[in-house]
Formats: C-alpha cells, structure tokens, sequence
C-alpha cells in the first residue's frame, strides 16, 4: 500500500513539472508574440503578458511567480538570447521564485522608470547572480531582502558617472 502510494506522488510531481515547463514556454511564446509588435506601447505588452500568464497559472495551478517574471522580461527585451537562457535555466533549477521574480522586478524597474544607464541585460544577470540565496547565511528567508539590497546597490554603483 505504501508503495501505491509512493509512486501515486510521483506520478503526481511528474504532472506538476510538466505543466511547469509547458507553462513556462506559452508564456515565452506569448510575450515574445506581443513584444513583436511595435505599435503596441511596452506597458501595454506587459500588462497583456502579466494577464496572460496569471490566467494560465491558475487555469493549469502552476507557480506564479515563474510564469509572471518570465512574461516581465521577455515582452521587455526579446532579443538577448543569453539572458533568456539564464533566465529559464536559473528559474527551473533554484527554488527561490519570490527573489528572483523580485530582483528581476527591481532591474526592470531600475532601467526603465529610473533612467539607470546599463543595460537590461546586464543589470538582469546581476540581479539574477544576486538572487541566490548565498551559502553563509543560516536563514534563507534573510535572502530576497539582502538581493534587493545588493541589488540596489549595484544597480546605483552602475549607474553613478562623474559630473552628474
């Protein structure tokens, strides 16, 4: 009976991360579409993405956070293929959606509306790198608190040039 029951939760693990990828690449294949058009302004496609993804993460009761933050940055830059490597390899691989949807957040936010000057990409990776829970701390809930920090931080040492 144990057995049953064993292989019953395997089965059902299996189907969970399934639908976790199948719903990762339609919400790809969704933001990448709606970023293509140039006619449409960039809030409209992330509103669009955003709406999307939560629609079909509670259709197929996938993780949300995974399906929103990949909608975020690709209905923002479609072409930097490395980053949205790293992106999907680093959401299905590290547990920690909340930072990492966080910090991608905070790039995003830091680039566009701030007017920080580096680049998506660049400030993507580092607030990615920044995401993982780091080895020395005991408690991983101090994690996406300290990312946001260093994230910050990195994103304003970036930005500051000399006469502004």
């Amino acid at each position: 009976m144990k057995y049953i029951k064993s292989q019953a939760s395997s089965i059902k693990i299996c189907e969970t991360s399934q639908s976790t990828y199948k719903i990762s690449f339609l919400s790809i294949y969704l933001s990448i579409y709606l970023g293509l058009f140039k006619d449409l302004s960039i809030y409209l496609s992330i509103y669009l993405s955003i709406y999307l993804s939560i629609y079909l993460s509670f259709l197929l009761s996938v993780s949300i956070y995974l399906s929103i933050y990949l909608s975020i940055y690709l209905s923002i830059s479609v072409g930097s293929y490395l980053s949205i490597y790293l992106s999907i390899y680093l959401s299905i691989s590290v547990g920690s959606y909340l930072s990492i949807y966080l910090s991608i957040y905070l790039s995003i936010y830091s680039v566009l509306f701030i007017y920080l000057s580096i680049s998506v990409s660049l400030s993507l990776c580092l607030s990615l790198c920044l995401s993982l829970p780091p080895p020395y701390l005991v408690s991983l809930s101090l994690s996406p608190h300290l990312s946001l920090c260093l994230s910050i931080l990195v994103c304003s040492y970036l930005s500051m040039r000399p006469g502004k």
